[in-house]
């Protein structure tokens, strides 16, 4: 029904992870830089095969929420049709639905200097979802809890695409974040 299922793989976070996902990528690896205030990179995950490059990439950031206590981000960006956003937002097919899109777009980013619209998606009740397009590729961001939501509606996101290898970003590493486990099986 969905076509090809493409292996998907985390990462734990480290410079020598983000070089080997971002080596054969055909996808952007998007990072909010800067980062919020004490917030952190937790991890990256891409899909895709040897044959065919990585077709669909997610950065893990997590820091401190809006209310209280800890949030996650995933900021995912596929090939239309693969899913990994959509199963991360908890939904049943491949891609946001039809009329994601009708209204007028619920939060703003700046993806690599272009403005780009979000639409907020009704995901799982614990998070937050919302997605739009850049550069031809889905974009997603999902933050948990749902109220995490604030930080994407809110704060102009600054998306930098980190297979840019004219940058030097000192990146702040964390904890390994549980949210890119479930879809790859074990953690690494």
């Amino acid at each position: 029904m969905h076509g090809a299922v493409l292996p998907y793989q985390p990462r734990r976070p480290s410079n020598e992870s983000l070089d080997v996902v971002r080596k054969d990528s055909r996808v952007p690896f998007w990072l909010p830089w800067p980062l919020p205030a004490g917030w952190l990179v937790t991890g990256f995950g891409a899909a895709g095969d040897d044959r065919s490059g990585t077709r669909a990439g997610v950065v893990a950031v997590s820091g401190p929420s809006v209310t209280h206590g800890p949030a996650d981000l995933l900021i995912v960006a596929e090939e239309p049709g693969l899913g990994l956003g959509a199963a991360f937002a908890g939904l049943d097919g491949p891609d946001p639905g039809p009329g994601f899109d009708a209204g007028p777009p619920n939060a703003k980013a700046d993806a690599l200097g272009h403005p780009t619209a979000l639409w907020w998606v009704q995901g799982l009740s614990d998070r937050a979802v919302y997605v739009g397009e850049a550069m031809g590729d889905w974009l997603w961001v999902i933050g948990w809890p749902a109220e995490a939501g604030c930080l994407v509606a809110l704060a102009d996101l600054a998306l930098r695409d980190l297979r840019e290898h004219d940058q030097e970003l000192d990146l702040p590493f964390g904890a390994f974040s549980p949210r890119l486990g479930p879809l790859g099986g074990e953690e690494p």
